[in-house]
């Protein structure tokens, strides 16, 4: 488990997993609203080189960056009505990229079996955030 203080921390932790990144890697972040997930991607993204905003994909469902190396795939599947629909979305196709899933648990069971998968929770006394974590095969000496 990792204790996460503040935003500070959370996007730092970003930054420090964007290091351990290899195209194809697949990281799924789960935790309640407001947990901090599209903050660690912000983090990571900008340890990237990315230097503009960074939005939540709540809307958009899949927010690419392109311009990055690898590139990168923000998505965020809590929106979907049906855990198929993620089929649709072409996520396949980052054989050669980053997939960055939020919500993975509305896509279908299994989907995201390999990925790194992160969960964040925030202590309701202090508002601080817990980071753990299941390491896939292909993350073993990566992470943490």
């Amino acid at each position: 488990m990792i204790h996460l203080a503040d935003e500070e921390e959370t996007l730092a932790l970003g930054a420090r997993l964007a290091g351990k990144l290899r195209a194809g890697d697949v990281v799924t972040l789960s935790g309640g609203l407001g947990a901090g997930k599209t903050t660690l991607v912000r983090g990571l993204l900008h340890a990237l080189g990315h230097e503009g905003e960074v939005p939540s994909p709540s809307f958009a469902i899949v927010q690419p960056y392109d311009h990055l190396d690898p590139p990168v795939l923000h998505v965020d599947l809590y929106r979907l009505d049906d855990p198929e629909e993620v089929e649709e979305l072409g996520l396949d196709d980052m054989a050669d990229g980053v997939l960055l899933v939020e919500w993975p648990e509305h896509g279908p069971e299994g989907r995201f079996a390999h990925a790194l998968q992160l969960f964040i929770s925030i202590d309701e006394e202090d508002g601080t955030r817990r980071l753990t974590w299941q390491v896939p095969l292909a993350w073993e000496g990566r992470w943490p």
